[in-house]
């Protein structure tokens, strides 16, 4: 009997060897850098940035940056110091460029809501959730990113699309942190002071963070603004919190001497959502990029 077991886990051993030896090893670059990539066709390309110490054998979480609207990738993952948390936290971060050119940047697509330049994009328009799709596709493919640790954040229209892409593709997400950019689907036609239900339908409770100033004019917390915003931020929340199932009443606290936290918890798998407030902030990047990796990090899809 023995003889068996022996070749039995012998065979075991051979084919989990030969199964980690064609793991794939990230080439994406060194580490320590950021290096653009081109995606599937080439026709786009991703800024991407490698903490020092990556493992090239080992997968890492991956953080997509978006841009706000007629900004670009580097320019968004120079002003957020994202970077700077990756080296310290050990994260990937992608920050590609939208698929709609405007001004010296470019603009998100988020079908049925209007850009900064008052149109909605048209049928021919790039897909950005289908190219977001294949960015995390070819980094998990390459070896270089744990598909089961990826997370979107952005600001401002690249928040609005950060939330976008909860809606649309929750499965493909372990959370999602939008700053200054919340939203729980279109305006409601009927009514633009709600979220309309039919446009925000993910298939999966979905961890939600995001940030946001009391000062902000662009995108006020206090909904109203342009057509594309209209509903408050506590309006998203609360949808968000009810489309987790979350059944705890919400929370609020100081979370910093500027900062306090609104908080629905009780939620179906963990997914609790999570609103900070900066006091006196504005239209920026109002985040704590090590509070948001914290929360980040406790998921995984």
């Amino acid at each position: 009997m023995a003889k068996p077991l022996q070749l039995l886990a012998f065979l075991f051993l051979l084919l989990t060897g030969t199964a980690a030896l064609a793991a794939p090893r990230c080439t994406a670059g060194p580490a320590n850098q950021s290096q653009r990539i081109t995606i599937n066709d080439g026709m786009r390309s991703v800024l991407l940035h490698l903490p020092p110490g990556f493992d090239p054998a080992r997968p890492a979480p991956l953080v997509i940056l978006l841009h706000g609207s007629g900004g670009t990738g580097a320019a968004m993952l120079r002003d957020s110091n994202l970077a700077e948390a990756a080296d310290k936290h050990g994260f990937i971060v992608a920050a590609p460029d939208a698929g709609i050119p405007h001004d010296q940047g470019f603009v998100w697509n988020i079908p049925g809501v209007p850009t900064v330049a008052g149109t909605i994009p048209g049928p021919d328009a790039p897909d950005d959730v289908k190219f977001i799709g294949a960015l995390i596709d070819q980094l998990a493919k390459a070896g270089c990113a744990d598909p089961a640790r990826v997370y979107a954040t952005g600001l401002s229209g690249g928040g609005r699309m950060t939330s976008w892409l909860g809606c649309v593709a929750a499965d493909r997400f372990a959370a999602i942190a939008p700053v200054v950019g919340l939203r729980a689907g279109n305006p409601l036609a009927s009514d633009p002071t709600h979220p309309d239900p039919a446009t925000c339908r993910p298939s999966r409770p979905l961890p939600v963070i995001a940030f946001a100033g009391d000062a902000d004019t662009t995108n006020p917390i206090q909904g109203g603004g342009a057509k594309y915003w209209s509903y408050t931020m506590h309006a998203a929340e609360m949808r968000w919190a009810t489309l987790n199932g979350c059944t705890a009443a919400p929370t609020t606290r100081w979370v910093a001497p500027k900062v306090y936290e609104e908080r629905y918890t009780g939620c179906r798998d963990g997914a609790d959502v999570a609103g900070r407030i900066t006091v006196g902030g504005g239209h920026s990047w109002v985040v704590d990029n090590d509070a948001l990796w914290a929360f980040l990090s406790q998921h995984r899809r």
